[in-house]
């Protein structure tokens, strides 16, 4: 399964994939520390801290850590939360990568046994987005990707 990535408008990026595994699971696959730190990042990356408070109005705070021991924080505050349909909620890196909050939308759909996630990523100016686009942005959420589709079939992540 490919990570299918675009970039209509001046500020979204929008990114599907299927799983081969039910909402339910994707969704918690998303939003349990305990799963999340299995998979979360690029190659070589690792989630060593990730708070949530999987609530509206919660807020949430993931620490990753690079092969080099460089460390990236991100937080942001859940707006929806809906199991196992939908999330939305704010983005912002420590370091300030991108100018202002960063707003994601996942939706979990069910097709056939498995599911179709879209995540659109809007980002606060158009700057940010093409600043998001000169990074290995795509690489990086592809191999996650794929740590997440070896955790849900029983694989190793």
């Amino acid at each position: 399964m490919t990570l299918d990535v675009s970039a209509p408008g001046d500020r979204d990026i929008v990114l599907t994939r299927a799983f081969a595994a039910a909402p339910a699971r994707v969704f918690a696959a998303w939003t349990q520390p305990a799963l999340l730190t299995r998979w979360y990042g690029a190659r070589g990356w690792n989630l060593v801290e990730c708070e949530i408070d999987l609530r509206v109005g919660g807020a949430y705070r993931f620490v990753s850590e690079g092969p080099a021991g460089n460390r990236m924080t991100q937080r942001g505050t859940y707006r929806v939360v809906d199991p196992p349909h939908r999330l939305l909620h704010t983005e912002r890196f420590d370091d300030q990568s991108y100018p202002g909050d960063t707003l994601i939308s996942h939706e979990f759909r069910a097709e056939g046994a498995g599911t179709v996630l879209t995540t659109i990523v809007r980002y606060a100016t158009p700057a940010g987005r093409e600043r998001a686009l000169s990074y290995p942005m795509a690489r990086g959420i592809g191999e996650g990707f794929e740590r997440l589709d070896a955790l849900l079939t029983g694989g190793t992540s």
